[in-house]
């Protein structure tokens, strides 16, 4: 998989920005990053299209930058010129698709049915947009009809909400999810963005969905463990688990038989995404023990520790 689309899987949200005066493209981008998503598809369904491309391209180059609605090689190259980094199409039209691989322009084009999948594999693409997704049946069309295509991802667009978003990436043949909902054309329109940012950190951190998994505790030894765990066990009525390393009250409380990550103890921070969550983490400066990752080989991650403690704890990702 190219970088690019690493990258939208790191993201797992692409906004669908229309753009009508291209004053508003600048002070969006900017919204867009401090919410949370340095990425944005602009519409070539507006005349302010492609100068919105060029200033945000200029101004805000840390936007991955991208023209969508792109009907023909004309719109493909301009959008290209003004600074667009790859190009989304609502279907496949061999001639853009033709043009954009072979000048190595990373293209997704609307698909809604196998044939229009066999198509894009006929240009060796990996990557597709499902549109309108929710019009035309939603995630069980997209998932029948990615039965028989193994190796390829999607992107659906169209009708993605935040009531549907975690839905769509649940499935792992979705590789992001384009939508609009936090960039409105009326709040743009309106220079609402605040707002904007306000709503884009929302559907941010309701897609990494963090929350608190568990407190570690270091105890002596095994039957320090033990004892610590069915004393909180039983105040506050919880099931005791005992395992190799470590006994479960519950799953508010992991402690440790003997000393474990972290000066005090460690903090378990469930997440829906792992991945997703180092990219946005990275984007702070966090930094990972990558030695600390498990998880199946060439699957998903299922846990990984900070590099750094905070206030004495160790702090790991986890998996739900």
């Amino acid at each position: 998989m190219s970088d690019i689309y690493q990258k939208f899987h790191d993201l797992g949200i692409i906004p669908v920005v229309a753009i009508n005066d291209a004053k508003h493209a600048v002070p969006l981008a900017k919204a867009l990053v401090a919410g949370g998503l340095p990425v944005a598809e602009i519409t070539f369904r507006t005349d302010a299209a492609e100068e919105s491309i060029k200033r945000i391209a200029k101004e805000v180059p840390e936007v991955m930058l991208g023209a969508g609605t792109v009907l023909t090689v004309e719109q493909a190259k301009r959008a290209v010129a003004a600074g667009a980094n790859y190009i989304i199409s609502p279907g496949i039209e061999p001639k853009v698709v033709g043009w954009c691989v072979e000048n190595n322009i990373p293209v997704t084009p609307g698909v809604a049915c196998p044939s229009d999948i066999a198509m894009a594999l006929s240009f060796g693409l990996e990557v597709v947009k499902f549109f309108p997704a929710e019009n035309i049946g939603g995630l069980p069309a997209m998932k029948a009809i990615a039965g028989p295509y193994g190796m390829i991802k999607f992107i659906p667009t169209g009708g993605i909400s935040a009531a549907n978003l975690n839905t769509y990436l649940a499935y792992d043949k979705v590789l992001a999810c384009g939508g609009s909902w936090m960039v409105k054309s009326e709040l743009i329109a309106q220079e609402k963005f605040g707002e904007i940012e306000r709503l884009t950190r929302e559907a941010v951190l309701s897609m990494l969905g963090f929350g608190l998994a568990h407190v570690g505790i270091n105890a002596k030894d095994d039957a320090d463990s033990l004892a610590v765990t069915k004393k909180l066990g039983g105040l506050f009525a919880l099931p005791v688990k005992e395992g190799n390393s470590s006994n479960f009250a519950g799953t508010i409380a992991e402690v440790m038989k003997g000393k474990g990550p972290g000066t005090n103890g460690h903090i378990a921070i469930g997440t829906n995404d792992i991945e997703r969550a180092m990219a946005f983490l990275r984007r702070s400066g966090v930094e990972f023990d990558m030695a600390s990752a498990k998880g199946p080989e060439g699957g998903s991650l299922k846990a990984i520790y900070l590099k750094d403690e905070i206030a004495g704890f160790a702090v790991h990702l986890l998996r739900r």
